[in-house]
């Protein structure tokens, strides 16, 4: 790839990193937070008000998916770009001034609300607009490599949390961190997105999109035209229900597992997701270089088999892992396995839809399918385990990755498609595929 091609992809993945981690330092802190907002209580009880809230920030992903889908759809994936780490910055500034349940009794909490809320119309937009962009900037051999930067920035963004947070933990005592220190992160994301907004005010927007920006130009980014492709959403949504239900288990619940089921330190917990996350991080250009190779779709039945046979022993396991080493090794078989989806995903969603649609037909189906699996997984499992079967949680898990696996498997390679070719329909035929060199 060119030097501009990389200059794009550089400064997609820099915004989506700060997106990201504004929206998993949340996750990350609320061990520390969850007692400021809610009154004296069953910790479990008050972890489990702070996941609802982290739900609640995945059911504004749909409108945001909608909202701004289209805002790239019709002004661009700069313009979308540009919105959603204004709308990210503003909710991290929330948090960080919210006050406590001691000084406003419930209007801490509603604040929380209000900035997850946002949070979630920011999100529901960065993950279709980055993935549109990074799938577009690329030159068309490299896409999959080019778009695994989406899961690389993003878990970036965790990385950088999760090494703030143990920085904290071994500079502030236990109760400043519960006290005050857990404002920091979000005071430092909100800065982090005040530089990414100059940065993605001069990004490049996309050839492909400048290219068919004169096409069909009433209907670009409307419902009407995302019910043309139904199909494709539909498809969205259902091979998206597996991937996210383990993505979110084995990164922002991971932590909380390990210290309130497994019983590790809180410290020690961090930093086996913090190892685990950088081993992670590398893995994703590799397998989007090798779905470049061999095609996406084996790829992603790897992933869905993977998951559905080995979710259940890997969970067992972990809750009865005692120490760092035993905890890390087993969270990088789960992760290693999770990377067969998260390479790819997006560019394979991306590859599913013309320009026209493109942003709102990879946002809104993703939304949705995130807001019903992925935003819910941390509170199903604190909700299985303080029912007392925790274990029906691991599961639930495998049963999700099980639906996606059929998907997998009925549906279509998307490797060869020419974005700029995809039909009027939504089909896929020999002429919308790149010419075999």
């Amino acid at each position: 790839m060119g030097r501009e091609h990389w200059k794009k992809i550089w400064v997609g993945s820099a915004g989506n990193m700060v997106e990201w981690f504004d929206w998993f330092v949340y996750a990350s802190f609320a061990t520390y937070f969850a007692g400021a907002f809610f009154p004296e209580g069953d910790d479990t009880a008050k972890l489990m008000n702070t996941a609802g809230i982290f739900a609640v920030g995945f059911f504004m992903r749909p409108v945001g998916g909608w909202l701004l889908g289209r805002v790239g759809d019709r002004r661009g994936r700069k313009a979308a770009l540009t919105l959603t780490v204004t709308l990210m910055s503003a909710s991290a500034v929330l948090i960080a001034i919210a006050p406590t349940y001691a000084v406003a009794g419930y209007g801490g909490a509603v604040v929380l609300l209000v900035a997850r809320l946002l949070q979630g119309l920011s999100v529901g937009g960065e993950y279709a607009a980055s993935a549109t962009y990074l799938t577009e900037a690329s030159a068309p051999r490299h896409r999959g490599f080019a778009s695994s930067f989406q899961y690389v920035s993003m878990t970036a963004g965790q990385i950088l949390g999760l090494g703030l947070l143990l920085v904290l933990q071994h500079t502030l005592s236990a109760d400043a961190l519960h006290a005050w220190g857990w404002r920091i992160p979000f005071v430092v994301g909100a800065l982090g997105a005040a530089v990414v907004f100059y940065l993605r005010r001069t990004m490049l927007e996309t050839e492909v999109y400048e290219e068919g920006s004169g096409a069909d130009s009433g209907d670009r980014g409307t419902l009407k035209a995302l019910w043309a492709h139904k199909r494709e959403a539909f498809l969205v949504v259902a091979l998206t229900m597996g991937g996210t239900v383990a993505y979110y288990t084995y990164t922002t619940y991971l932590t909380k597992y390990l210290s309130n089921s497994a019983g590790l330190p809180k410290q020690t917990a961090t930093l086996v997701s913090f190892c685990a996350l950088i081993v992670f991080a590398c893995l994703q250009p590799l397998a989007g270089r090798l779905s470049d190779r061999i095609g996406r779709r084996p790829l992603l039945i790897t992933f869905a088999l993977g998951s559905t046979l080995l979710t259940v022993p890997i969970l067992t396991m972990l809750k009865h892992a005692g120490s760092f080493w035993p905890a890390l090794g087993l969270s990088l078989l789960a992760l290693v396995v999770v990377t067969g989806y998260t390479s790819i995903n997006a560019c394979v969603k991306a590859e599913l839809f013309p320009t026209g649609v493109r942003a709102l037909g990879v946002a809104l189906p993703y939304a949705i399918a995130n807001a019903l699996f992925g935003g819910t997984a941390e509170y199903v499992a604190l909700w299985f385990k303080d029912a007392g079967i925790e274990s029906g949680f691991s599961w639930y898990v495998a049963g999700c990755a099980a639906v996606s696996l059929v998907v997998y498997l009925a549906m279509r390679e998307t490797r060869d498609i020419d974005l700029g070719r995809v039909g009027a329909a939504g089909s896929t035929s020999q002429r919308d595929r790149l010419p075999v060199s």
